[in-house]
């Protein structure tokens, strides 16, 4: 698939807090979207966007139009299939009049139980229209869910468990936003740096084992090389397929627009610059303590991936 630089998408980063949220799916449900891939890979993003749109507009939680951009990815850490979403969402977004800026929360989006059972319905009943329109196929033990009420009957128990929806803890700037997605946009199903060995033979790799709650999770899977090639595969797109979507603020058709009126109320919004004092100011402190001391984690350079950090002293308090 062919993006815009990722140059270009900085230009259409905020000056506020960005969430990082990831919908996933049942794992049988996850077989289905592995014979159809198109469709319901189609699905997800559809059923995901206006998921975290509706609830967003609800005026019982943020009552704004929001921002979204979405990454596909379809597999685990043991390059199994494991299709799931990760959103990345500005912290605020327009009024239904377009005349405000309504922000979040410090540090809190949308209530994930709200998300996770709204996704829960749209996606079942797209799932089901799919099927209906015959855009569905099965096979081995599966095939005879080609039948609708067979089908209709085996999704009723999804209807009632728990999908998961992982809000994890909001981006450090929009400079840790371009950082994430300069990494992950792009990336493939395995990076060569996770590649132990390879001979012809057999492949080595690490992968994180997440059944593992403490402690070290990392293992090494080794693989016969057919094996290893089936798993890679698996997580080759359907042609022209897009992976990377934006909604909402972001959908392109008016992207610069509101943007730029975006800004505009950010900077009416801000209060007056207090003047430059004329000691060094504090550096950024990080949300977690140093596992070591225990004191502030300060933040005293912000670089992408593939730049030199600039030569400096550390600060004051730590040089003396």
């Amino acid at each position: 698939m062919r993006t815009k630089p990722l140059a270009v998408r900085a230009e259409d980063l905020l000056p506020v807090e960005y969430f990082h949220v990831v919908f996933t799916l049942p794992a049988e449900i996850a077989q289905i979207a592995y014979w159809n891939k198109k469709a319901v890979y189609d699905l997800l993003f559809r059923a995901w966007a206006e998921t975290v749109l509706t609830i967003a507009a609800d005026p019982k939680q943020l009552g704004a139009k929001v921002g979204i951009t979405a990454v596909l990815h379809s597999w685990g850490s043991a390059l199994t299939h494991h299709p799931h979403i990760h959103m990345i969402v500005p912290s605020g977004g327009l009024s239904p009049d377009g005349g405000r800026w309504i922000a979040c929360r410090r540090g809190f989006f949308l209530p994930v139980q709200v998300l996770s059972r709204l996704f829960r319905r749209m996606f079942l009943e797209g799932l089901l229209a799919l099927h209906h329109a015959g855009h569905l196929i099965f096979f081995g033990d599966r095939s005879g869910l080609a039948d609708a009420s067979t089908f209709t009957a085996w999704l009723a128990p999804f209807r009632k468990s728990e999908w998961v929806v992982y809000a994890k803890p909001p981006f450090g700037g929009p400079e840790a936003v371009l950082a994430y997605l300069s990494r992950y946009t792009h990336r493939v199903a395995i990076s060569n740096t996770r590649v132990v060995s390879a001979d012809a033979d057999t492949v080595a790799f690490r992968w994180k084992d997440h059944r593992i709650k403490t402690g070290d999770c990392q293992k090494v899977m080794r693989l016969t090389t057919d094996e290893f090639i089936r798993r890679f595969l698996i997580h080759v797109l359907p042609d022209g397929f897009h992976r990377i979507r934006h909604y909402g603020l972001l959908a392109s058709a008016a992207r610069k627009v509101n943007i730029a009126r975006v800004r505009n109320l950010l900077a009416e919004a801000a209060p007056a610059a207090a003047p430059e004092p004329a000691a060094e100011p504090t550096p950024l402190t990080r949300r977690a303590p140093c596992p070591c001391c225990g004191g502030p984690m300060r933040i005293i350079e912000i670089f992408l991936r593939g730049q030199k950090p600039q030569s400096r002293a550390p600060p004051r308090e730590m040089a003396a």
